[in-house]
């Protein structure tokens, strides 16, 4: 009996769909110049949400823990690859830019030669795409054993996007760019959205193919569904659930339409972990900031970065918080700087206070208004109520700061750490000159300038003795008034 090819075909895509997959590896193509943003930043290097349109993408793709994540860079490299510094991505070189399909090439040495390991390529000036996506078009190549899954969609204008060809069943047969389609192709409302899924084999067979464009000399990505797509039902495109997903960041319009795209989403995130959100309209949040139930945020609050608002917690109007976290029942603000800090239960920070990087205030710490605090640690109880600056320095448990205290911690040339015990009570307008230690329970008087060590208990003074001039301002009155009878 004879059995057709195809079947034979079909049998055996589903026995590889069948076998266990590697994770994906991921390119990203970031070499672009990005000329309509006008701009001398690099236009992945344009923020959205407080993140740039490159940090959005890889967050993204490490939602689907790739194998590994390989970055495509070009124009304003240096400038990107410090950006890149601290991810686990090998980054790869496009110079001279010479379209999408030469970018990936040059990626393909860096990618991992397990052909069971599918092969995504996004574009990083996508910022909208969502994991959801990702997965879905991962999945739909793995079930059907595509060469190649890639996404597609419906925007209200499709402009210059590349137009989806299919034949009158459905399948899809190449990519045509605007500047090539015929009059009936330009009609067509299904665009490329630039997300590709490919089997790994798949992708070097369609690379090794491609032919520069007359016009230009530059290879064309979009080339490769046309090569896939004269195998038969080797290649599908995947419409989007919402168009958005698929737009990519040209203009500065679209940057600002994008924020506000993603600034909703991430109002959305925060409603649904049962934060208040009092005025969503002039609140911003970041795309990593998380909540815990019942967080109140005031109106003009920004949030950024790694930040996480624990239960009960209030941020209140004009403050920013980034890459910091603030413990439940504790309130911080208004007009407060907070970053790279660590504020704890029932803390009470501001107004106008600013916590920089290092800051650590365990439960019930009172930060106030004109207080600034840099890799200082200030144990439970402690205050700091007025016009004072800790830097390098340990405050602690229920110790008290008085107004306009300082902790010299620069010598011009290293900075020295202040240790401060529990219970001591630092008197107003003083100076601790690091390196320096005040023991517990000791007292520092008013206006002392401290340079040695205080014992536990102790009061350090340094106050020269007060004198007092008898009828000094008398005299000093009387000899104005005869100076202005004499030059009258």
């Amino acid at each position: 009996m004879r059995v057709s090819k195809t079947k034979n075909s079909r049998k055996k895509r589903r026995a590889r769909a069948a076998a266990p997959e590697a994770a994906p590896q991921v390119v990203v193509l970031a070499a672009g110049v990005g000329s309509r943003m006008r701009s001398t930043v690099p236009k992945v290097l344009h923020r959205i949400g407080g993140r740039t349109l490159l940090e959005t993408v890889l967050d993204t793709a490490s939602e689907i823990s790739p194998s590994r994540i390989v970055v495509v860079v070009g124009a304003g490299r240096e400038e990107v690859e410090k950006v890149l510094s601290g991810r686990e991505v090998t980054v790869v070189v496009q110079d001279p830019p010479l379209g999408t399909g030469d970018a990936v090439r040059r990626a393909l040495p860096a990618l991992s030669k397990d052909g069971s390991a599918p092969v995504l390529v996004l574009s990083g000036d996508t910022p909208l795409l969502t994991p959801a996506t990702i997965s879905r078009l991962v999945a739909r190549r793995r079930e059907k054993n595509l060469d190649l899954a890639f996404l597609t969609f419906r925007p209200p204008e499709t402009g210059e996007l590349g137009r989806v060809v299919r034949d009158p069943q459905g399948r899809v047969r190449r990519i045509v760019e605007t500047r090539n389609a015929t009059v009936r192709e330009r009609r067509i409302a299904e665009a490329n959205a630039g997300f590709y899924c490919f089997a790994a084999p798949a992708l070097e067979r369609a690379i090794a193919r491609l032919t520069p464009n007359a016009a230009n000399g530059e290879y064309y990505l979009t080339d490769a569904v046309e090569t896939l797509a004269a195998r038969r039902g080797a290649v599908e495109g995947i419409e989007a659930g919402d168009w958005r997903e698929g737009w990519g960041i040209n203009t500065r319009r679209e940057l600002a339409a994008a924020e506000e795209i993603e600034r909703r989403r991430c109002l959305e995130h925060a409603f649904d972990a049962g934060a208040t959100i009092v005025d969503p309209a002039t609140t911003r949040i970041g795309a990593r900031v998380r909540f815990e139930p019942d967080a109140v945020v005031q109106p003009f609050v920004c949030l950024d970065g790694d930040t996480l608002l624990e239960q009960g917690c209030e941020v209140l109007p004009f403050t920013r918080i980034t890459d910091s976290t603030v413990g439940p029942g504790a309130v911080v603000g208004p007009h407060c700087e907070v970053e790279g800090a660590r504020i704890g239960a029932r803390s009470r920070v501001g107004p106008f206070a600013r916590l920089r990087p290092g800051t650590v205030l365990e439960e019930e710490v009172r930060v106030g208004n004109f207080v600034e605090t840099k890799q200082a640690t200030l144990r439970a109880g402690a205050k700091a109520s007025h016009l004072s600056y800790l830097g390098d320095a340990e405050v602690g448990a229920e110790a008290n700061i008085g107004a306009g205290v300082i902790t010299c911690n620069y010598d011009g040339e290293r900075k020295h750490r202040t240790s401060i015990g529990a219970g001591a009570f630092i008197g107003s307008d003083s100076q601790l000159v690091a390196p320096v230690t005040v023991g517990a329970g000791a007292y520092v008087g008013a206006g002392s300038t401290i340079t040695r060590d205080v014992p536990d208990g102790a009061l350090a003074v340094t106050r020269v003795p007060q004198k007092n001039l008898e009828g000094w301002a008398t005299r000093r009155k009387a000899r104005r008034k005869g100076v202005q009878r004499a030059d009258g």
